[in-house]
């Protein structure tokens, strides 16, 4: 039996396309108050965006005789007609956020029109009540409370209150910059984490990232083919560990696209290092008939009529900026910066960028018919001892691969943590019966015992001895914190603060003294007393980097690195000459084991038998 689907039902399922999250919440509502024509914005939040979230704006407008429309499904002031989907011009269009939002919250609307009385109407689960007078501003506010209430399955599945806020931080910044035209007051728990006054893009982009940023960047503005790109570009000196700093907006929307994308990270290539990413802040400006935005409810992604131009056109430009050709002095915003910015170039005699546009990369697709090519194993146990199996021929080779069973895996496992143990024991010799005989090219120390010679690397041996030392007070939590002489902070988006909050209590107890230090910035005030030299920039750029990758960071791999290279910094270097006294207190620390290795796995020791010399010198065969 087929059964039609009451309104409230399809109003939930729907919901969970367009409102997955508090974050999308907060851009639904936020985009129907910039379309209202609103210049001030407030957005407050509490609990991560499930307990409140309310947007208020000075917009047109609502009519009392509209305000239960406002709860419906497909109902909207922005579209009449098919046709206008070919033309969109406003950030929302489908009508279909706030029946979503109502259908899976308490929710109530009040709302002011000039001239007119302020109304307010409430809906608790898609069920809406009377329209009330109210008291207001022109403009609309909009309240959300106790999201997904009525939908326990969903509401488990959420993220922290800490990361659900970062999300919804994160997209307050890109409004932000989209729309720096327009006062932005965010607040979280009661505390103001943005303030923006509508001020111009530049401010906008200090206000967000910091004020150093903007000294960091190329201002650009270039028109080619019809499209227009404008923005900030960080200069060839200027990266991030991940790309949650790089934001695009077409046509004033938000998006991620990998057309645009691909060609900035091309035009970078030959400027940054591996796992480094480019800083951007761009605005593309199209006709809206070669860009479809209707690709996917959350609007997040669009498709371009023809990929090859954007790509063409977005590459040329950058890549003119960042290799210096005259055609940069074209894209380039305000003449005071050209001057400045055009020393700091690098010039190219032949570049990618100055090639015609026909001969410009195109981005590589794959089809789907060679996606489909991919190989996939067949993890089928066989027997022990019979060759691969493969399909028919008209198919393509699926290899079975034996898995062996848990007892043949722990009989290895022992046999092999016997022979490590063995190894351990043959490589450990006491240290009194070594005679010390020399060394040589004031490098490698000589000891002799028995019937061997074992040659020392000094500075493998002694980088490896101090390494194990810091790694010990570290993990002890005997680790003594050296003050610095002024603190350090860091200022990151949303995003990476959310990440750092985390490793806070990790940091200090590895004798860092870092802190929360407003707004999205941590500061750093003391550092672990055997690091007291360490590069807080490459250490946090080493911890943020793991964002790029979305694994968990491991801040005692990071911190192994760091201890490596402090070790090898206080060691005794090659070709520095030590006493026979020095020598011999060197293996005593090594308390006999030979099979020592530097942190960064070269060996310390090298073990010769006489018989082995003997037969260099012919003495036996």
């Amino acid at each position: 039996m087929i059964h039609i689907l009451t309104a409230d039902v399809y109003n939930r399922i729907a919901a969970g396309e367009v409102v997955d999250r508090p974050y999308s919440v907060v851009k639904e509502l936020v985009e129907n108050a910039i379309d209202a024509g609103a210049d001030d914005i407030a957005v407050e939040i509490e609990g991560g965006g499930k307990t409140l979230i309310r947007i208020t704006d000075n917009g047109c407008g609502i009519a009392s005789e509209d305000l239960p429309r406002v709860y419906l499904p497909h109902a909207t002031s922005k579209l009449q007609s098919a046709e206008e989907l070919f033309c969109i011009n406003t950030l929302g269009f489908r009508g279909e956020a706030v029946a979503s939002i109502a259908s899976v919250s308490k929710m109530s609307v009040t709302s002011r029109t000039e001239g007119a009385e302020a109304f307010s109407l409430c809906c608790e689960g898609g069920v809406t009540g009377e329209i009330v007078p109210a008291a207001g501003d022109r403009g609309t506010e909009m309240k959300v409370e106790d999201l997904f209430f009525n939908t326990p399955a969903r509401l488990k599945f959420l993220k922290s209150d800490a990361q659900e806020e970062s999300d919804i931080t994160n997209i307050m910044a890109r409004f932000i910059l989209s729309r720096p035209e327009i006062r932005f007051t965010y607040s979280v728990n009661g505390k103001v984490r943005y303030r923006s006054y509508g001020d111009g893009l530049a401010a906008a982009l200090a206000n967000v990232y910091g004020a150093e940023t903007i000294e960091n960047c190329y201002e650009i503005c270039a028109d080619k083919h019809g499209i227009r790109l404008r923005g900030f570009i960080g200069n060839q000196n200027f990266s991030k560990a991940n790309r949650s700093y790089q934001s695009l907006f077409v046509n004033g929307r938000y998006v991620v696209n990998q057309t645009v994308s691909a060609a900035v990270t091309n035009a970078y290539a030959s400027y940054l290092m591996k796992r480094q990413y480019p800083f951007y802040v761009l605005f593309l400006d199209l006709p809206s008939e070669i860009v479809d935005v209707n690709v996917h409810p959350n609007k997040a992604d669009v498709r371009f009529a023809d990929n090859q131009i954007i790509y063409g056109s977005v590459y040329s430009v950058i890549s003119a900026v960042l290799d210096g050709n005259s055609r940069a002095l074209e894209y380039l915003v305000r003449g005071e910066r050209k001057e400045t910015k055009r020393a700091e170039r690098i010039p190219a005699a032949d570049t990618v960028a100055a090639r015609p546009a026909a001969e410009q990369p195109v981005v590589p697709q794959m089809s789907y018919a060679e996606a489909k090519k991919q190989v996939a194993f067949d993890l089928t146990p066989v027997k022990s001892g019979i060759a691969p199996q493969f399909l028919a021929p008209d198919d393509p080779p699926v290899l079975k691969v034996r898995q062996p069973d848990r007892k043949e895996i722990e009989d290895v496992f022992a046999e092999n943590q016997r022979y490590l143990r063995e190894k351990s024991v043959q490589e450990k010799i006491e240290p009194d019966t070594l005679l010390y005989k020399g060394e040589l090219f004031r490098t490698y120390l000589l000891y002799e015992t028995g019937d061997c010679v074992y040659l020392i690397d000094q500075h493998a041996a002694h980088e490896r001895l101090i390494y194990n030392r810091l790694k010990k007070h570290i993990e002890e939590r005997a680790v003594v914190s050296q003050p610095m002489l002024a603190p350090y902070v860091l200022t990151v988006n949303a995003q990476e603060f959310a990440f750092l909050q985390k490793q806070l209590p990790v940091l200090n107890e590895m004798g860092f003294d870092a802190e929360e230090f407003g707004g999205t910035s941590v500061r750093v005030s003391a550092v672990p007393a055997e690091l007291k030299d360490i590069s807080l920039e490459s250490f946090f750029r080493d911890i943020l980097g793991s964002l790029e990758t979305l694994r968990a960071v491991k801040l005692a791999d990071i911190l192994k690195d760091k201890l490596a290279s402090a070790a090898c910094k206080a060691a005794v270097k090659g070709g520095e000459q030590l006493t026979e006294r020095e020598a011999r207190a060197l293996i005593e620390e090594t308390e006999g084991d030979m099979g020592l290795r530097c942190p960064h796995g070269r060996p310390a020791a090298v073990k010769v038998k006489r018989a082995e010399l003997e037969k260099l010198f012919r003495r036996i065969v």
